[in-house]
């Protein structure tokens, strides 16, 4: 019995959410615990790894952050290049809607951020932060509102989303990169010009590729680029055709293995390291911070308020229309959980800030505002979902 309720868990749709949640807890409870100290020791404790002349000294928490997610950030742009290339983006009609609403979920959070923290040079490098939307949680929340809700609507959620992401890997790549290191940039270039000659002889098997992007992402590294940028690399130069008539293409067998080690390893593994936030000393006043407010306000209020309006005027000027089936009181419920940013705001901010003081701030900035969301989308949701029902 145990086991076939853990496979039937492991097929939900809403899993990979609900196991975000449950690792975000199981930090907050051990950070705030006796085991606090040993929880601090294992992020910080050194991993050295060695070849030659070669090596890469992080701690454990720098490894997850640097070398887990650049295979999340793999898995996130393989999405987007299939759903760019034949999927719910690769039409004009298609990506007008869920592009305005993406560039309004950016562009007001952040002015948000920026308003409150202006005039101080530390705090507002976290402009974007609240710029970006957890895929994970969000469809997560919709999943557990199951038939209520049309599937044009978890589709919009989605692409909306997919182009967050995008926009805050762009944001990664232009913002938050460090001073640059030419010969580790060199290597890069020339991994990457191999990854383009398997492409174009249409190398089907995924063992060249991966070699190859092991040692793009160790360059990248070591370029003083952010490391995960070397996972969008890899998924651009993934073929998304074979050569092979018995075989699906190599991005859509990529994408199906990480799949389940992303969203049932990798994510809750990243959650446990990040999301711990010790709430000793922590008084009402940490609320009502300048970071934490920026953060909080402009994922509860600045993203359902940008993705609202921007859409709103797009329909008006007819560069985009609502989806079939989906109403303006089901699409504020959308917006609301636009504002779940978990995974992505929590990766910013650590890129942002060193200071610890800073990291709690934005931690219960990202973590409130995320619950208040998921709470605030999730009964919009039901509310207009029952009276549709009785209508």
């Amino acid at each position: 019995m145990p086991v076939k309720m853990l496979r039937e868990f492991f097929l939900l749709e809403s899993a990979g959410g609900i196991l975000l949640v449950i690792a975000a807890v199981i930090a907050i409870l051990i950070s705030n615990s006796p085991l606090e100290n040993y929880y601090h020791a294992i992020l910080n404790a050194p991993v050295l790894v060695q070849f030659g002349n070669f090596s890469i000294d992080k701690d454990f928490h720098h490894w997850i952050n640097d070398g887990l997610m650049a295979i999340f950030f793999l898995l996130v742009s393989l999405e987007i290049k299939r759903e760019v290339l034949d999927g719910q983006l690769s039409s004009r009609s298609q990506i007008s809607l869920p592009a305005i609403a993406a560039f309004g979920g950016l562009v007001v959070p952040s002015l948000i951020f920026l308003s409150i923290n202006w005039g101080d040079s530390i705090a507002i490098q976290g402009w974007a932060i609240p710029a970006a939307t957890d895929i994970a949680f969000a469809l997560g929340v919709l999943t557990l509102l199951g038939s209520r809700v049309p599937e044009s609507l978890k589709l919009t959620l989605v692409a909306i989303a997919i182009i967050d992401d995008l926009a805050a890997i762009l944001i990664i790549a232009v913002f938050y990169t460090e001073q640059l290191s030419l010969l580790p940039l060199g290597g890069a270039l020339l991994c990457v010009l191999a990854l383009i000659a398997l492409n174009r002889r249409k190398v089907s098997e995924l063992s060249p590729y991966m070699a190859v992007g092991i040692v793009l992402w160790m360059c990248v590294l070591k370029s003083g680029l952010h490391a995960t940028l070397a996972g969008v690399v890899i998924a651009m130069l993934i073929p998304n055709k074979s050569n092979n008539e018995l075989k699906p293409a190599p991005l859509y067998r990529l994408e199906h293995g990480l799949h389940l080690w992303v969203a049932f390893l990798i994510l809750p593994l990243f959650a446990l390291a990040n999301a711990g936030v010790s709430l000793k000393g922590i008084a009402l006043d940490f609320f009502v911070e300048p970071v934490t407010l920026g953060v909080g306000l402009g994922l509860l209020l600045g993203k359902p308020i940008g993705v609202t309006l921007f859409t709103y005027i797009g329909t008006k000027f007819k560069f985009c229309a609502l989806p079939e089936g989906i109403n303006w009181n089901q699409f504020y419920g959308l917006a609301f959980l636009a504002g779940i940013g978990f995974t992505m705001s929590l990766f910013i901010g650590g890129l942002a800030f060193e200071d610890a003081k800073f990291q709690t701030l934005v931690r219960l900035g990202v973590i409130t505002a995320s619950l208040a969301s998921g709470i605030l989308g999730y009964f919009t949701l039901r509310i207009v979902s029952v009276k549709q029902i009785k209508n």
